[in-house]
């Protein structure tokens, strides 16, 4: 039986992944959901939040989200057995530092800045109805309740990417096409690939399926 480590976007907090933590450890698996606490300011506070968190065993590492861009760095250490990415970015196969946020995604955040050059939490970004991406209004107030604001400078620090990252055992479980890209430098290097018709944050729509579908991909690649 895997131990799985959750890890949510830094944007938002432990409830993301709760339903399907619930859903692994019904079926036999210890869970860890990686605490980010608010004090966090960098992606360095991220890798060594998500580190902190790791326990004393072999583990398979779960970021979804932004959380990708760090997942690598925090895979340096030898507990991480496997990573299995969901709905999340990456970053390029031979890139020697990534940021958080593209240069064009970064232009959007500016203008949402405050004076401080810190954001607003993360679903006041989108004009859109994000209604969809919740089961019930009780759970989107809960998940609401433990978004961060994050500095702008947040999302252009550099951190360094561990070189021939993507060649470790990795896995791709994705939701829709939201992250393409993603997807397709998955299949192009031959990771194990699962997608979901849904929405970002998919896993609170469907907690049974995506710990099933984490499940099969972990076994694939140990």
């Amino acid at each position: 039986m895997s131990h799985f480590v959750l890890v949510p976007s830094p944007l938002l907090g432990d409830a993301v992944w709760e339903p399907v933590a619930t859903e692994l450890r019904r079926s036999g698996h210890a869970v860890t959901v990686a605490a980010l606490d608010r004090s966090m300011r960098s992606p360095r506070h991220v890798v060594e939040a998500v580190r902190a968190a790791l326990p004393d065993e072999p583990v398979v590492l779960v970021p979804h989200s932004n959380a990708g861009l760090s997942a690598p760095l925090v895979a340096e250490d030898g507990r991480v057995e496997a990573t299995v990415f969901v709905d999340a970015a990456l970053p390029p196969a031979d890139a020697r530092e990534v940021t958080m946020a593209s240069a064009s995604f970064v232009e959007f955040l500016t203008a949402k800045a405050d004076a401080d050059g810190v954001l607003p939490v993360w679903t006041q970004w989108w004009d859109e109805d994000l209604t969809p991406l919740f089961p019930d209004a009780t759970t989107r107030e809960l998940v609401e309740r433990q978004q961060r604001r994050l500095p702008l400078a947040y999302f252009t620090e550099p951190m360094p990417v561990p070189h021939d990252w993507s060649a470790r055992p990795s896995a791709y479980l994705a939701f829709g096409d939201t992250y393409a890209d993603e997807l397709a430098f998955a299949r192009a290097r031959g990771w194990p690939v699962r997608v979901l018709a849904g929405l970002h944050l998919e896993m609170l729509q469907q907690p049974a399926r995506v710990a099933d579908e984490v499940r099969r991909l972990a076994a694939t690649v140990l």
